[in-house]
């Protein structure tokens, strides 16, 4: 269940081609909370605090925000620096699953718009079945009322919000350095003992770090007003359709109280043409050509290399910038605020070190701390990827047919298990990955 990226106009599709700068990430999330591109010049002399930040957080989307709590609630002196002004519009799935809820800041206020209880489930349109829970899957949120929230609880913890400022570069001036600089578009520059970069799988900081990818999907998704009598049928369910391309499914997430659909699929970058076609067939099938879109976007949703570097110097990355997201659901919004959490702590720490040793030492705790936890599941959502790649049939079986594997899938979206653990513990659910991902 992925939740999607900026706002890029769908006709034509230039994410398709889309340069490594293009600011598109999603899944994916944090690359929208530093908002469209442009020609790179400030809008307008933006006033920013003087003085050595402990931590700089760049980008203000789920991670950046996530980050920077989690560093202002230990005391510290926090900037948080976004392009956008907020509330920004995004178009987005919106689920948010049971690790994101347990990864909020404390008496966070869910603004939600659906509880989600059913799921109807599709191979390519055809064998349709949907299967209800007694309790809620997980819930569904637009992302600016949410973001929002993140940015302002992030405020109240006292981190200081500047927008409307884009950075451009990191400077670190030797391993010994005591900080480092965020240079911005105008040329002025702000002093941190630690920088978070969550800027988007595309931004400057995770360039600066070198964050490699090994997976790259194209999402495209619309934003469709419906009227009431659609969306009451959509309440409460969301449709999950299993592609005709490798790797590839279409969702309609349903935001009830606003009254619209989002309706995407994902698939692989290099089909392009192809995963527009599914869109564009996905959307008629569901019976909802007739309805005029709010917005149609594309991104495109990165995931790292499992030897990509989490940090360079005082500077560590999470969420999207990092190219932490599930790999088969190409979820991002649990991963975001997971991440950006953990990033926000152990900057703390790397603030605090002293030389260039006790730095390196923050460094790795925090890339551990990933790695122990966000990285198995991501080891995982590729094993189930290269499976599903091959046989979507077995998987839409399985969740359709057979209660186990209905209720495994369940207590994921519920946050009581995840892929990995499911992996790890049950024989069947290591035979289905097995079997399908048999050449």
């Amino acid at each position: 269940m992925t939740d999607t990226g900026s706002t890029k106009d769908l006709d034509p599709v230039e994410p398709v081609a889309a340069p490594a700068d293009d600011a598109g990430d999603g899944v994916s999330e944090e690359a929208a909370g530093t908002g469209p591109q442009d020609d790179g010049r400030e809008a307008g002399a933006v006033e920013l605090p003087d003085g050595v930040w402990d931590v700089v957080v760049v980008g203000a989307g789920p991670a950046g925000s996530s980050a920077a709590y989690a560093a202002a609630s230990r005391g510290r002196r926090v900037l948080l620096l976004d392009k956008a002004e907020h509330p920004r519009y995004k178009t987005c799935g919106g689920g948010i699953i049971g690790p994101s809820r347990d990864s909020l800041p404390e008496d966070f206020k869910l603004p939600l718009q659906d509880r989600i209880s059913a799921v109807t489930f599709a191979l390519n349109g055809r064998w349709t079945r949907t299967r209800r829970s007694k309790r809620m899957l997980f819930g569904v949120v637009n992302r600016d009322e949410f973001d929002l929230r993140l940015v302002q609880a992030a405020e109240q913890a006292g981190a200081v919000l500047v927008t409307g400022v884009t950075a451009t570069g990191v400077e670190q001036r030797g391993g010994d350095s005591r900080t480092v600089f965020v240079t911005l578009a105008d040329g002025r520059k702000v002093e941190a003992r630690a920088v978070v970069g969550a800027d988007g799988s595309a931004g400057r900081i995770g360039r600066h770090v070198g964050v490699t990818f090994d997976q790259i999907d194209l999402g495209l998704e619309a934003e469709i007003p419906v009227p009431e009598s659609v969306s009451r049928h959509w309440a409460g369910r969301i449709h999950l359709d299993w592609g005709p391309l490798p790797g590839s499914y279409g969702w309609v997430f349903p935001k009830t109280d606003s009254g619209t659909l989002t309706v995407g699929v994902i698939s692989a970058r290099g089909e392009g043409e192809r995963t527009k076609e599914y869109l564009a067939a996905y959307i008629r099938r569901l019976g909802l050509s007739g309805f005029e879109p709010l917005v149609e976007s594309g991104h495109l949703t990165r995931c790292r290399a499992e030897d990509s570097p989490l940090s360079r110097g005082r500077v560590l990355v999470a969420g999207d910038a990092a190219g932490l997201l599930e790999p088969w659901t190409r979820e991002g919004i649990s991963y975001a605020l997971r991440s950006g959490r953990l990033a926000g702590e152990w900057a703390v720490q790397v603030a605090e070190a002293g030389g260039a040793a006790d730095v390196r030492r923050q460094a790795l705790n925090y890339a551990f701390a990933i790695k122990a936890g966000l990285g198995v599941e991501m080891r995982a959502g590729k094993v189930m990827l290269a499976s599903f790649e091959k046989r979507p049939y077995l998987f839409h079986a399985a969740v359709s047919l057979i209660n186990p594997a209905w209720r495994a899938f369940a207590r994921t979206t519920q946050g009581h298990t995840t892929f990995a653990q499911l992996m790890r513990d049950h024989r069947a659910a290591r035979k289905l990955a097995s079997v399908a991902g048999r050449q």
